[in-house]
This record gives C-alpha cells, structure tokens and sequence, in this order.
C-alpha cells in the first residue's frame, strides 16, 4: 500500500509538471491549458476504460475506445473513466486502474501522446478557440 502511495504521490507531481509545462505553451501564456475539474457533473466528452482491457490488449486485440483524434473547445471537458486493473495512458493524461480523469481546457492547442487505448499507441488531442 506505501508504495502505491508513492507512486500516485509520483504520478500526481508529473501531472502537475506536464501541466504547467503545457499551460505555459498555450496560445498567449495568459491562461492555463488545463483546469482541473472537480465537478461531477456531467462532461462533454466521456469515455470508459473497461476492466480486462490491457488483457485483451496484451493478448494482441486492437483496442479502440477513444479516437486517434479528439477535436475539443476551450470550455468543453474531457472525462476518462478507468475501470481496469491497469492504468492507462490517454494521450497527454495518465489514468489509473479504478481512476478518473477529468479535464476542462482553458486554452487553444494541440498535444499528441501516448494511447493504450487506441491501436495506433498515439492520441492527437486538439483544442480549438
């Protein structure tokens, strides 16, 4: 249990690094990227991770559950829920077995990253004014 607790301590400071690293490449610097959301309710874009899908990708089954690309808006929110044992990267977001990721972006621009859940392994994420 110690060492999953340093490891979400260690993934949160990534996060938190990641963030601010792309806040500052945002389109004038005056505004975040990404704001983290807290609300519950609901989000414009929501996907679900299933339980068993690094399973069946290890197994050598192509998953897709989010696009290759994702078109979003300033404004808008973004909802990943994981409900595998696994955690997963989502282009420029790292979600953990049995967590959530929620992000409402603040600024215009275009990030690509890693994607478990795309057959292609990459996720370009782009945010429009």
């Amino acid at each position: 249990m110690r060492s999953r607790s340093r490891f979400l301590a260690a993934a949160l400071a990534a996060l938190a690094l990641i963030g601010t690293v792309l806040a500052s490449c945002g389109s004038d610097g005056s505004d975040p990227l990404f704001v983290a959301d807290s609300v519950v309710g609901a989000a414009d874009y929501e996907y679900f991770i299933p339980d068993g899908t690094w399973d069946r990708s290890n197994a050598g089954e192509a998953i897709e559950i989010l696009p290759a690309r994702l078109d979003v808006a300033v404004g808008e929110t973004i909802r990943i829920v994981n409900h595998d044992s696994h955690g997963h990267f989502v282009g420029i977001f790292y979600v953990g077995p049995g967590e959530t990721a929620t992000q409402r972006f603040a600024s215009a621009g275009e990030f690509v990253g890693q994607c478990t859940v795309h057959p292609s392994g990459e996720l370009l994420l782009v945010v429009h004014e």
